[in-house]
């Protein structure tokens, strides 16, 4: 008779409860679960309200009281999945070595592994620092309403460990670029397409200028790229349109070049001078860089991978964001990507390595109990 393994089962019940971040009552099932998880343990809860229709937050303590740093632990329980996806295009199954469902690799996988590591050391009371493992529920969105709490937190910290995925082969991540979002609004001035299209000013031939500029400005030898993804405009097919709207994602290597590009990307000038062009938006994670302390904590974590059994390495900057831009930015030693390994992140076939998760715990424990 076949037994159901403890891990696979604890996994699956988070990636059956889906979260997409503006499902609050699935993000705050979430936090349900950890704290119901960490109930009766030397673990401190702190819940902390959502807003702007976001779920919660919920912080977790435990540690020495001994006035040290803290070592943080971060990990988002949103998904990008909608609602339903379980139920028809990703369900909840293993494969193999590969554990499928809504967010399994970004990143319920990682979250939970380091939970378990956090609640072994809470238990032990092995730490030599006080803990903070922080749970957030909007990440996928760009940490809009958790930036301050995730910066509050690093500022208190000797180190900060995230837990998103790990990148191919199980290696981590000590650097990634910055990210921009911005939204770009033209207003033209409509007019009749048959009778009177010489009063017209088409604020879609605008964007459409617009558009291209901007997309020239991406520059892979300094690491500098925009695009467009999102565009629409007008209000019926014999009308010059008067409105158009686009999206701007813009990702950088280095803090000046984020200050550079969001003031070429703000300052956007008409082509025609009868359109009116407003742009919001800005640079919102700062570039995460492999620093001198980055590098000496990315050492700590390869001796202790190297003495659980496996030769830890890490990535060139990447070009995806994550709370650890925020924490790295303000000069705190960050490793991320410390998650569950696996693949097709943010797609219908989004799985976890199984066999990943084991040693991926093994590490965060010895972080937590080594800084």
């Amino acid at each position: 008779m076949s037994t159901v393994d403890p891990t696979i089962s604890a996994l699956s019940v988070w990636l059956a409860l889906e979260s997409p971040t503006h499902h609050a009552p699935g993000v705050n099932g979430m936090m349900d679960l950890v704290a119901k998880e960490v109930e009766g343990l030397p673990i401190a809860v702190e819940r902390l309200p959502g807003r702007d229709g976001l779920g919660d937050s919920l912080i977790l303590r435990a540690g020495p009281n001994n006035g040290e740093l803290a070592v943080a632990v971060m990990s988002h329980l949103d998904t990008v999945h909608p609602v339903g996806t379980s139920a028809k295009d990703l369900p909840v199954r293993v494969e193999g070595d590969k554990l499928y469902g809504p967010g399994a690799c970004d990143m319920k996988g990682g979250a939970w592994l380091a939970l378990q590591a956090f609640k072994e050391v809470a238990i032990a009371g092995s730490a030599k620092r006080p803990m903070v493992f922080l749970f957030t529920p909007d990440e996928e969105i760009g940490s809009p309403t958790t930036r301050g709490v995730i910066e509050e937190i690093g500022r208190k910290s000797a180190a900060v460990l995230v837990t998103e995925p790990a990148r191919d082969g199980g290696r981590i991540v000590t650097a990634r670029k910055g990210v921009g979002r911005f939204d770009v609004r033209l207003e033209g001035r409509p007019a009749h397409s048959g009778t009177r299209h010489a009063d017209g000013r088409s604020a879609i031939r605008e964007a459409a200028h617009q558009i291209l500029a901007i997309e020239g400005m991406t520059d892979y030898a300094r690491g500098i790229t925009t695009s467009v993804a999102l565009v629409g405009g007008g209000t019926a097919a014999n009308v010059i349109p008067q409105h158009a709207w686009f999206s701007v994602d813009c990702r950088v290597t280095s803090l000046a070049d984020g200050v550079m590009m969001e003031n070429r990307i703000i300052d956007l000038a008409p082509r025609d001078p009868d359109v009116v062009i407003k742009v919001t938006g800005g640079m919102n994670r700062p570039p995460y860089e492999k620093s001198t302390a980055v590098a000496g904590l990315f050492e700590t974590a390869r001796g202790i991978a190297a003495g659980i059994g496996f030769d830890l390495q890490d990535v060139p900057m990447t070009g995806g964001g994550s709370d650890g831009n925020f924490t790295a930015a303000l000069g705190i030693p960050t490793l991320d990507g410390l998650g569950i390994d696996g693949g097709g992140a943010h797609t219908l076939a989004e799985f976890g390595l199984v066999s990943s998760i084991a040693p991926r715990r093994a590490l965060i424990k010895g972080l937590l109990e080594t800084i």
